[in-house]
């Protein structure tokens, strides 16, 4: 593989040029492409987490800007505003960040042992562009020199399988956790709702053979959406294949959705769930969140279908010592990634 240097050379962009400034006039790279790809100069590839969700990380990276898989659900659609782009540039405009690999050795310097990151929290770390450009597997490079830091991967590409030799050395002196979401085991439905991403079948594959490979890989069932993927049948499907995978754990989250990505998702749901759209619009018109009862339902029903196939609940970063079941089973509800996420 070629040097990280060559491949992505160190840029300092000027400081006073905003995000949306350097991303305009970034050069396109889309190569006849429908979708277009440029590049973003960044001063940091590690972003520490300012949610007040509670969420079981405090650092995330994500190698990308935008997603090719355009899942309809997509909360991280926000974040295109951040380059004066509208959230239906999420999946056409694609911006890959220079200088991921030479930022992240200087930054991880300076964060403490046992620090939890997570790879993938705003777009998928392995969407199409990364066959190419390998940045994901470079960060990866540099994580299998450090020792002593909580890492959980979150995609939907079978392309994770690409980098097991790197995984497993992160995996010996790290503690490695990688999550494949699986939203329903329905391939005509997962390409309704997730147009451009791998087969539901794929992933579960994926995930039997990181297994296989002896890594601590896992399904998320998510997100849970009322009256498409929230029935016990739906869930059971997924929970199914993720005990035949042999998957480390199983976990769901409900639907949350930001108000900049409720357009999008309400005009799938007007195309291919008509009837569904007058209960969506009262449900997420004044919230991003479901109500406290509907999250009851789906823990319940989750933790029920999860004891009836013998799966592990424990998250990415959970100390199986010292977590109860009732705080593993919060953990597991909660929606925070978009892939979730």
């Amino acid at each position: 593989m070629a040097k990280v240097d060559t491949l992505f050379p160190i840029l300092q962009p000027s400081p006073l040029a905003s995000l949306a400034r350097v991303a305009a006039e970034a050069p396109l790279d889309s190569s006849g492409c429908l979708t277009e790809y440029r590049p973003l100069a960044s001063r940091s590839i590690l972003n520490k987490t300012t949610s007040n969700r509670g969420l079981p990380f405090t650092h995330a990276i994500n190698p990308y800007r935008g997603c090719e898989f355009a899942c309809r659900y997509c909360y991280a659609r926000y974040t295109h505003g951040f380059l004066e782009l509208t959230p239906e540039d999420f999946e056409r405009k694609i911006y890959f960040k220079q200088n991921g690999a030479w930022l992240l050795e200087q930054e991880l310097e300076r964060l403490k042992a046992g620090t939890e990151i997570s790879i993938g929290t705003a777009t998928d770390p392995y969407q199409p562009l990364e066959r190419k450009l390998a940045i994901t597997r470079s960060l990866l490079e540099v994580f299998a020199r450090h020792s002593g830091f909580r890492l959980g991967i979150v995609t939907k590409s079978t392309l994770v399988e690409r980098d097991i030799d790197l995984l497993k050395q992160i995996a010996r002196s790290n503690r490695l956790t990688i999550h494949l979401t699986v939203t329903t085991m329905d391939a005509r439905l997962a390409r309704k709702l997730e147009p451009r991403a791998p087969r539901p079948d794929l992933r579960i594959r994926a995930v039997a053979r990181l297994r296989q490979e002896g890594l601590r890989a896992g399904v998320m069932c998510s997100p849970l959406m009322p009256g498409i993927t929230d029935s016990r049948r739906s869930i059971s499907e997924v929970a199914r294949a993720a005990a035949a995978a042999d998957a480390s754990f199983f976990t769901a989250g409900a639907l949350f959705l930001k108000p900049c990505s409720l357009p999008t998702f309400l005009a799938s749901i007007r195309e291919h769930f008509p009837s569904l759209l007058a209960s969506y619009e009262r449900r997420y018109s004044r919230s991003a969140f479901v109500s406290a009862k509907y999250r009851r339902h789906v823990t319940d029903l989750v933790e029920s279908v999860r004891r009836e196939y013998k799966l592990g609940q424990r998250h990415t970063w959970e100390d199986p010592t010292s977590v109860t079941e009732q705080e593993s089973s919060a953990v597991a509800l909660q929606p925070w990634l978009p892939f979730a996420s």
